[in-house]
C-alpha cells in the first residue's frame, strides 16, 4: 500500500512538473513574439515627441503582443532616412519632407524607402523672440544670433524657403544649432535674438518661456505669406488662438501638415494593426497629448506619399480613404 501511494505520488509530481513546464513554455513563447517596435520623433521641446508618446501608448495599449516606444532623433528631415535605413519602424515628418524623401530631391539625394501611415497634426513655423526686442520682421533676423533648431530638423529647411523669399541667406545671421529647448533657454538668458521652431501648438518649449517672460510672435508679411502659399501648394496658413502662448493678438503663421511614415518592409499585419488602434483611439491619445485632437484624418486622401499596404487596407476598409 505505502509502495502504491510512492507510485501515485510519483504520478502526481511528474503531472504537475509537466504543468509547470507547459506554462513557462507558453511564457517564454509569449514574450518571444512580442514585436517592440520604435517610432521617431525630434528632440524635447517640439511636438514630435509628446505625440509620438500618445501614439505610441496607444499601439501598446491596443495591439496584442506589440509595444512601442518614442525614440528622440534630429527631427523631420533625418527621419525618413532613418525609417529607410531600417534604423527605426515608425516615424513623424512633414508632408513635404515625405514628398522630397520619395522623390529623391531637396534634403535627399536618393529616392527613400517609406511609405505613410496616416495623416497628423499641422506644425507651423513658429518665430519667437522677447517682447522687448527690436526684432518686428523676418528681415529683421539680419545680424542677429538665431536659433534655428537642430540640424536634421525642418526648421531649417523652412527658414532657408524664407531667406530665398526675403533675398537673404544663411550668412546675414548667425546660426545656432540647438534643440527646441535649448534654444528658447538660450534666448530667455538673451544668449539668442530670435527664435525659429517648426512645431505643433501649443509647443513645450514656447509655453516654458512664457512662464518667466513676455514674448512676441514675428509675422510674415501678407505678400511674403501669399508668395510662399502660392508657390508651395503643401505649405497652409495657421492661425493660432493667442491665449496659447500669451500673446496680445491671433498669431498668424506658415505651417505644415505632418505625417506619420513607416518602412515599407515593415510587416503588414503589424501596420494594420497598428494604424487600426490609433485611428480608433485618437481621443485616448489627445488625453496624453491634447494636440493629438487636431489630426485631421480626412486629410488622407490629399497625401503626396504612397501609402504602407497596411495602413491603406485599414483606412480603405473604414471609408477615410477613397
Amino acid at each position: 500500500m505505502f509502495s502504491n501511494f510512492i507510485s501515485m505520488r510519483k504520478v502526481q509530481l511528474i503531472f504537475i512538473s509537466i504543468i509547470v513546464i507547459a506554462f513557462l513554455t507558453v511564457g517564454f513563447t509569449s514574450m518571444a513574439q512580442k514585436v517592440e517596435l520604435n517610432v521617431g520623433t525630434a528632440g524635447m521641446g517640439g511636438a514630435y515627441y509628446p505625440m509620438g508618446q500618445a501614439l505610441a501608448n496607444v499601439v501598446s495599449n491596443h495591439v496584442d503582443d506589440v509595444s512601442m516606444v518614442p525614440v528622440v532623433t534630429g527631427g523631420s528631415v533625418e527621419n525618413p532616412r532613418l525609417i529607410s535605413e531600417g534604423n527605426v519602424d515608425f516615424a513623424i515628418t512633414n508632408a513635404n519632407m515625405g514628398y522630397f524623401a520619395v522623390n529623391g530631391i531637396g534634403s535627399y539625394q536618393s529616392k527613400l524607402d517609406i511609405s505613410v501611415v496616416i495623416p497628423l497634426h499641422p506644425s507651423l513655423l513658429h518665430i519667437i523672440t522677447l517682447a522687448d526686442s527690436p526684432i518686428n520682421s523676418f528681415a529683421d533676423i539680419e545680424g542677429k544670433k538665431v536659433g534655428v533648431g537642430t540640424a536634421g530638423g525642418g526648421t531649417i529647411s523652412f527658414i532657408n524657403v524664407l531667406l530665398e523669399e526675403y533675398g537673404m541667406t544663411i550668412d546675414d545671421f548667425t546660426p545656432s544649432f540647438l534643440s527646441y529647448a535649448d534654444q528658447f533657454t538660450q534666448l530667455g538668458d538673451r544668449n539668442l535674438d530670435i527664435c525659429f521652431m517648426l512645431a505643433g501648438y501649443p509647443a513645450s518649449a514656447a509655453t516654458q518661456i512664457t512662464a518667466t517672460h513676455d514674448i512676441k510672435f514675428i509675422h510674415l508679411e501678407e505678400e511674403h505669406l501669399s508668395n510662399l502659399l502660392e508657390k508651395y501648394p503643401y505649405y497652409t496658413k495657421i492661425v493660432v488662438p493667442k491665449e496659447i502662448y500669451g500673446l496680445e493678438k491671433d498669431a498668424v503663421a506658415i505651417g505644415v501638415s505632418n505625417i506619420l511614415i513607416a518602412r515599407n518592409d515593415l510587416d503588414e499585419e503589424v501596420v494594420y494593426n497598428a494604424t487600426k488602434a490609433i485611428v480608433e483611439h485618437l481621443d485616448e491619445a489627445a488625453e496624453t497629448y491634447s494636440t493629438a485632437n487636431q489630426i485631421d484624418l480626412s486629410k488622407a486622401n490629399e497625401m503626396t506619399v504612397p501609402f504602407h499596404p497596411g495602413a491603406e487596407r485599414y483606412l480603405k476598409e473604414v471609408g477615410i480613404l477613397d
